[in-house]
């Protein structure tokens, strides 16, 4: 089962719409797991656009893009929202990576964080680049979030080897 998703296992490939800022433009297309192979991915999986922590935790990670950028990552934010609800989240603040959309939560319940209510429970997992779960942090109550230090941190552990 994959809630039982483990440090070394595997993360299940999954294919989401999304979209990213690009310039003036919001471009929209398919964002891929198993198509980042070679590459760090730290997952933001967030309950939902426009709301207080969620927009505290996607600012934070967009305005320290370069320092995930330094350690040759990338970041994905996903939440339960349609693409338009994202392309106006990122537009009001500015977001700069892409915001995917899992309006099914197909991909919340294959990680196992799927949760009545809210949607899905505020995670993050950073994913290596031969696609097996490097880390994973969960949240009870997602009233607060992982730091960009944090998640650095975690990136250049994973480099170290």
């Amino acid at each position: 089962m994959a809630s039982g998703l483990q440090t070394g296992m595997p993360v299940p490939d999954f294919t989401l719409p999304g979209g990213v800022l690009k310039d003036d433009g919001f471009e929209r297309g398919a964002y891929t797991l198993s198509e980042r192979r070679g590459t760090p991915l730290v997952l933001a999986f967030y309950p939902g656009d426009d709301t207080s922590v969620c927009t505290k935790q996607l600012c934070s990670y967009s305005s320290g893009l370069e320092q995930f950028q330094d350690q040759d990552a990338e970041v994905w934010g996903i939440s339960p929202q349609d693409v338009d609800s994202h392309e106006q989240f990122a537009r009001k603040h500015g977001l700069r990576m892409p915001l995917l959309a899992d309006t099914d939560r197909q991909v919340a319940r294959a990680l196992g964080i799927a949760a009545p209510g809210i949607g899905l429970r505020r995670s993050v997992f950073l994913v290596g680049p031969d696609g097996t779960l490097s880390w994973k942090h969960v949240a009870l109550f997602g009233a607060t979030f992982q730091s960009l230090g944090t998640l650095t941190e975690r990136l250049t552990a994973l480099r170290q080897g």
